[in-house]
């Protein structure tokens, strides 16, 4: 299914700077630097509107079409305009089929913990190590049921098949805490800010 989608056909890039940026980006493309595997990076321009609609998954994976060749990428990192944010710019790693690379996974937990109990999920993300061509969408925590002082770690979680964790495996992933706890700060927070009595 992704594979034709994945499709986006490049043209290269002979100039540089702000003002053609500027230009490229007007005429609906986004400047993209393409490197990796020793070779030397391929300046390029990619239509945006397609290349947004591809990068709403995380890690995605490009197959950009240049020159009557073809070259898999992954995107390592987008520069966005902190205001309209648009697009500025793209870099875009090589890889081949089958190669390992390492990359972020965003952490979805699943059930209800025990009830009168909040679980805190504390990174985002997971780093691991995955082939290029089969990156998890993300990595699953189930909570169902779990009680006040449940630690999960990285090395406790189930990762999805062909993947290698890359992040510290004792690295604090969800903490199931008493709900009432924030109840109780709030209290302390009150009081503390309530005029002495003279």
């Amino acid at each position: 299914m992704a594979e034709e989608s994945n499709k986006v056909t490049a043209e290269r890039r002979e100039n540089f700077g702000k003002g053609y940026a500027r230009r490229l980006r007007a005429a609906g493309k986004i400047p993209a630097v393409i490197y990796g595997h020793g070779g030397e990076p391929m300046h390029v321009a990619v239509p945006a509107h397609h290349v947004a609609l591809l990068l709403r998954k995380a890690n995605a994976i490009l197959e950009i079409e240049l020159d009557g060749a073809s070259h898999l990428t992954l995107v390592k990192d987008v520069q966005k305009d902190p205001v309209r944010q648009i697009i500025e710019h793209l870099d875009l790693l090589a890889v081949r089929k089958g190669e390992k690379v390492e990359v972020e996974v965003p952490v979805h937990l699943q059930g209800e913990p025990f009830p009168g109990t909040l679980a805190m999920l504390e990174v985002p993300t997971l780093k691991l190590q995955a082939e290029a061509t089969n990156i998890p969408e993300n990595v699953v925590v189930d909570i169902e049921g779990a009680h006040e002082g449940t630690l999960i770690h990285a090395k406790d979680i189930t990762l999805p098949r062909g993947a290698v964790l890359a992040d510290e495996a004792d690295l604090l992933i969800v903490n199931v805490t008493a709900a009432a706890a924030g109840r109780d700060t709030d209290e302390e927070t009150a009081a503390a800010e309530a005029p002495a009595a003279e």
